[in-house]
């Protein structure tokens, strides 16, 4: 239960109902030489736990309803992007390009699952930008260059490539300097917006967030993880998108499950995103930070615009520090922080069991926002959380430690999965893990087409 602690601590949570927490340990699940099965378990428990207390708030229940752990729901939930099935096809992980790959005094890793970031990694190499799968030209390239170098190479035109580090190594970084001192959520009260009374909510499933409207300006993955539990929990999720840059086929599949997805050109429609932005009960944002703010999308211009909002940010390497306007995803900072190294072979570099980093900071965020939206039911003010992928990597390898290995079986090859029809074919996922007395078991709806819906709101609202 230490772990869960921190995390609920980091969420601003009440100890006392820690006590209200149970957890069911199980063998084989997350194995790693980090304590990966510890972090996932805690990220969740305290996301479930912010919810039940909400759903308490705004049921007008006596206590808090009890939360199960179930590492075996959790295990499966942090592979979801792995397991998910469209008619019988196997997702796509990662594209040819994103991989390891050996320079003259190390290794690298590229991202590449986009096709921009794609054609920018093969401009960087002076390779042709449409060219069908270039692996050896790729590693050929690569392979007479410094780690740093192709590091810095290919950041400077846009693409995303991290030299393995290890810990001592990173430790050494500008950019982990910057972290040390940050805590593991950010949270931050903007102005003195007076408190918002919640809507009752009743029946059941209890949804503890019933009737909120939930902008999500996010892209893979902790941010579409957290959305995405918000939308089981009962919100109007609305994912907006640029027209231009279409989500992977198999990420909309696995995180837009329970949301609504729409396009949306901010620099020709702000009309319609002010609509959206004035009826908004929670905007989260998964770009890099400052990215968005030419177009009045900073939490403070946000916040001034809809006093009583929150806003929820989450980044690769956080918001300050010399990276902090880089991109980044999860299998980068696992290189970047000495994870790869410490879970590689003597031979090459490894990676965790899964996007821990990912998935638990979504978990983590979601439950920042559904505390936020508990404070501000008694305390008004509108509020801003934060999160990076580094900064839950520094907690992964200095905060946790490896809990009982467990009693009860569990066979990590056969995770339980549920299925169900929907607009884009039929559908194997994970089921959620978030999981409270009298709470939701499953999403009210599959995802729909990508793109597909008017960029309006649907439901009636939380607030009064």
């Amino acid at each position: 239960m230490t772990e869960i602690k921190f995390a609920w601590d980091a969420v601003g949570g009440d100890p006392a109902l820690l006590s209200r927490v149970s957890t069911v340990v199980r063998r084989g699940a997350l194995e790693a030489r980090l304590p990966v099965r510890e972090l996932a378990r805690s990220c969740v428990g305290a996301c479930a736990l912010a919810a039940a207390e909400l759903g308490a708030r705004r049921a007008g229940l006596a206590e808090v309803p009890e939360v199960r752990v179930d590492d075996a729901a959790v295990a499966a939930a942090f592979h979801s992007e792995r397991l998910v099935q469209v008619d019988g096809r196997a997702p796509v992980v990662f594209a040819p390009l994103s991989r390891f790959w050996r320079t003259a005094d190390g290794w690298v890793r590229t991202h590449a699952n986009y096709p921009h970031h794609r054609a920018r990694l093969l401009g960087a190499l002076g390779l042709p930008r449409d060219a069908p799968a270039p692996v050896e030209d790729v590693a050929a390239r690569l392979a007479g260059r410094s780690a740093l170098e192709v590091e810095e190479t290919v950041y400077r035109a846009g693409g995303l490539a991290v030299a393995l580090r290890t810990p001592e190594e990173w430790a050494a970084h500008e950019q982990s300097a910057a972290l040390v001192g940050r805590p593991l959520v950010e949270r931050e009260r903007l102005d003195p917006a007076p408190a918002r009374v919640l809507a009752p909510v009743e029946g059941t499933p209890l949804l503890p967030a019933a009737g909120l409207r939930v902008l999500d300006l996010t892209r893979v993955l902790a941010g579409p993880v957290a959305t995405r539990t918000l939308a089981l929990l009962g919100a109007d999720v609305l994912r907006v998108d640029a027209p231009r840059l279409p989500e992977l086929p198999d990420l909309h599949a696995d995180t837009d499950i329970g949301k609504r997805s729409a396009t949306l050109d901010l620099a020709t429609q702000r009309t319609v995103f002010e609509d959206l932005l004035a009826e908004a009960d929670v905007v989260v944002t998964g770009y890099r930070p400052g990215s968005l703010d030419r177009f009045g999308l900073s939490p403070e211009a946000l916040a001034e615009r809809r006093p009583g909002l929150v806003v929820a940010q989450v980044s690769a390497w956080g918001a300050y520090g010399p990276w902090g306007g880089r991109r980044g995803f999860d299998s980068l900072v696992q290189v970047a922080t000495g994870i790869a190294a410490i879970e590689g072979a003597a031979a090459e570099p490894g990676a965790l069991p899964a996007q821990a980093l990912d998935h638990g900071t979504g978990y983590l965020l979601a439950a920042a926002v559904l505390r936020a939206l508990t404070e501000q039911s008694y305390d008004g003010g509108s509020r801003f959380v934060r999160l990076a992928l580094a900064r839950t990597g520094a907690w992964l390898t200095h905060g946790i430690e490896h809990g009982p290995a467990g009693d009860t079986a569990h066979d990590a090859a056969h995770p339980r999965l549920a299925e169900r029809d929907s607009a884009l074919g039929r559908l194997r996922y994970a089921p959620p893990p978030v999981s409270f007395a009298g709470g939701p078991a499953d999403w009210a709806q599959p995802p729909g087409a990508w793109g597909s819906d008017a960029p309006r709101w649907s439901r009636a609202q939380g607030w009064s």
